[in-house]
């Protein structure tokens, strides 16, 4: 199901998680102060606004409680990511997530109404620790506490059949949302039909819930 992401902030956080939602095939707008910074991802996400998303006009004129997700991902500024966290939560954005620089700003935001606080540093350690674990998942993305997506390699013994065949939706609540012909991103088709074959090397993007998708791990990983 495509959502749509507002990424306040593009530095290196941030733009690489507007791209990367971008890649998988929801819609991303990307906002941030620097225009250099926009020129520079403007093609690689839906839209992308150079403007200052302190001002709460700013904000309004870009209809942001029409997002599904707002991401405040600002750098070192802590009071310009409070003060955003802050408007996102009170024009109605549904789920907010904030970058936390410390556990005491992580507080304030969460005070503030942030459905979720992370720290990228902490949480690429997790996806790292995650990743060795899993031999088969090449990325774990984190949408809420309950979903996530992952990436698997094709396992041996997919390999031939179609989605139908593996009918992962039954069997485990998972949904395949596309399948890249390889690990680059090059070439994705991004909205697979039931009896489109799986090939060797192929990967699939898969979301659902945190427990189904274990539950899949584990089983690709038998």
């Amino acid at each position: 199901m495509m959502k749509q992401f507002l990424v306040i902030g593009i530095g290196r956080f941030g733009s690489a998680l507007a791209q990367r939602l971008y890649e998988l095939g929801h819609e991303v707008l990307a906002l941030d102060s620097d225009e250099e910074e926009i020129q520079k991802i403007s093609e690689k996400v839906t839209h992308a606004v150079s403007a200052d998303a302190t001002d709460e006009n700013v904000l309004r004129s870009l209809g942001v409680r029409n997002f599904d997700v707002g991401i405040v991902s600002i750098g070192s500024d802590i009071q310009s990511s409070i003060i955003i966290t802050l408007m996102l939560k009170e024009m109605g954005v549904k789920y907010v997530v904030a970058k936390a620089q410390n556990d005491i700003h992580a507080k304030v935001l969460l005070k503030l109404g942030a459905d979720r606080v992370v720290f990228p540093e902490r949480d690429m350690g997790e996806r790292v620790a995650h990743n060795l674990i899993s031999t088969n998942i090449l990325e774990f993305i984190e949408l809420s506490p309950e979903y996530s997506i992952i990436e698997i390699v094709t396992p041996h013994n997919w390999v031939g059949k179609n989605l139908r065949d593996l009918n992962l939706r039954a069997r485990f609540g998972v949904n395949v949302v596309a399948i890249k012909h390889d690990e680059s991103h090059d070439s994705m088709n991004v909205s697979p039909k039931a009896d489109d074959p799986i090939k060797e090397g192929n990967v699939l993007v898969v979301i659902g819930n945190n427990e189904d998708l274990r539950r899949l791990e584990r089983k690709t990983e038998a």
